[in-house]
């Protein structure tokens, strides 16, 4: 049996941001930072809330919000518990697809690094990670350059 998920996760761009700007696991080289309590990798919290709902789970933000105020910011932290919580439901992850809508920066140059990034996090072997990316034509905010926002979806197997 397979399970779906959907997460997603925006961000706005801070000018003179301290934080770099992280993208499933990467940091993004000469890119604004985000606006975010935590790290404000927008990949790795869509992927969380993803895992979550394919498993029957509640919001990341259950976790991430009070690990953020215990000083936990790094999101990969995050995903380990996500990836625990889809581990004790009996289930593991089939295939990851990343949509990522914003101006800039560019993502296609970036995209192996981040599937890399993003395999060696959650053990899925690469060609079961797509990615790929959209200006929107400049139709939202996003697409403007103020922000970015990230869409993931998961197929999860059941073990048992």
């Amino acid at each position: 049996m397979f399970n779906v998920g959907l997460g997603k996760d925006s961000h706005r761009f801070i000018a003179n941001c301290k934080k770099p700007l992280m993208l499933g696991g990467v940091v993004v080289d000469r890119a604004m930072g985000v606006e975010a309590n935590s790290d404000g990798d927008l990949i790795l919290h869509a992927l969380c809330d993803a895992l979550e709902q394919a498993s029957g789970g509640n919001s990341f933000d259950v976790y991430a919000s009070r690990m953020c105020e215990e000083g936990i910011t790094d999101s990969r932290e995050y995903l380990k518990v996500a990836l625990a919580n889809i581990k004790e439901r009996d289930y593991c992850i089939h295939n990851i697809g990343v949509n990522i809508e914003g101006k800039r920066p560019k993502i296609m140059p970036l995209a192996d690094e981040i599937r890399g990034s993003l395999s060696q996090l959650t053990e899925v072997n690469g060609k079961y990670i797509g990615i790929n990316a959209t200006t929107g034509e400049g139709l939202t905010a996003f697409g403007r350059g103020e922000g970015m926002e990230v869409i993931v979806i998961v197929t999860l197997k059941a073990l048992n």
